[in-house]
């Protein structure tokens, strides 16, 4: 996609618009230790109150791309043999060891079952870039480009701004650099984990006025489809290997540093894709997950 139809917003809205309502369907549906850390990902930090605070702004597609997210599933849990933390297969549409071990413990409709299912349920992430317009605790990070990695709640808001319920309200899309808005990130602890419920869109405005500095926002854009690779999934049989290794053999005592990641290739290095909500708050949070939480709750673990 070149600048210039970058600027036709109503076609790229109907695009979006479309992929909205295929995610909302589920029918559409080499080894290395990484680093947690990826300095071209944003996090959100909370102040000393418990709260946190930022001015977001979601961006197109970038440059060669006709998405402005990557979706992927993951499957985070604990067995007496360790924590399976890997990418999930049914990413790429293909069958997943867990998500059909998952399918035959629910249709036990043993209570016990079923809560063993909950507790190994695939999560999911998006991926995005934001223009980061407001960060009170990191403002040197205001006026840059990074990839931020969101859940389901906050993908939510998303929906909504772009399928409102309510015929008073316009739809926008969120990713318009020109007809978009800002995104307010508001997060508070409840029940000890974080919550995104008050995050709102500002009314529609552009990122700026200058084309110019539009296009260069544009070209800082990092890649999505890296995500989406198939080095980025063990196969398979391997996915299965550590499954039953996970739930049938003895805990091991990896600290939360030590354990592997699944592999993330060059482009995309070092971001983990599948950190996720503490289990045991499911059934309250949805999908909606807090990296910083879940890798705490790791390491007391331990």
């Amino acid at each position: 996609m070149d600048f210039e139809n970058l600027k036709n917003s109503q076609s790229n809205f109907d695009k979006l618009t479309k992929q909205i309502e295929s995610n909302l369907n589920p029918e559409d549906n080499a080894k290395t230790k990484n680093k947690y850390q990826d300095d071209r990902l944003w996090k959100p930090e909370l102040d000393k109150t418990g709260n946190g605070y930022a001015v977001l702004r979601f961006l197109p597609a970038p440059q060669t791309e006709e998405m402005p997210w990557a979706r992927v599933w993951s499957h985070a849990f604990q067995g007496p043999g360790g924590w399976y933390i890997e990418n999930s297969l049914t990413t790429l549409g293909q069958k997943d060891p867990v998500s059909e071990e998952n399918t035959i413990l629910w249709n036990t409709g043993v209570d016990s079952d079923k809560e063993i299912a909950r507790k190994r349920k695939r999560k999911l992430s998006y991926y995005s870039n934001v223009y980061v317009v407001s960060d009170p605790k990191h403002p040197e990070n205001e006026g840059k480009v990074f990839l931020f990695k969101f859940g389901k709640k906050i993908f939510d808001k998303i929906t909504e701004a772009m399928q409102p319920a309510f015929e008073d309200e316009k739809a926008i899309n969120p990713f318009d650099f020109w007809t978009g808005a800002n995104f307010k990130l508001k997060i508070r602890k409840v029940d000890g984990f974080w919550n995104y419920d008050k995050s709102e869109f500002e009314a529609v405005s552009p990122v700026t006025t200058d084309d110019e500095a539009i296009k260069g926002i544009w070209n800082k854009q990092y890649p999505l489809k890296p995500f989406l690779e198939a080095a980025n999934f063990k196969s398979y049989d391997e996915l299965k290997e550590k499954y039953n290794r996970v739930v049938a053999g003895s805990k091991n005592t990896e600290t939360a540093s030590e354990i592997d990641l699944p592999p993330i290739t060059s482009s995309v290095a070092a971001t983990s894709v599948a950190t996720a909500s503490v289990q045991s708050n499911e059934a309250s949070s949805g999908e909606d997950d807090d990296t910083l939480s879940y890798f705490s709750k790791l390491a007391e673990d331990e």
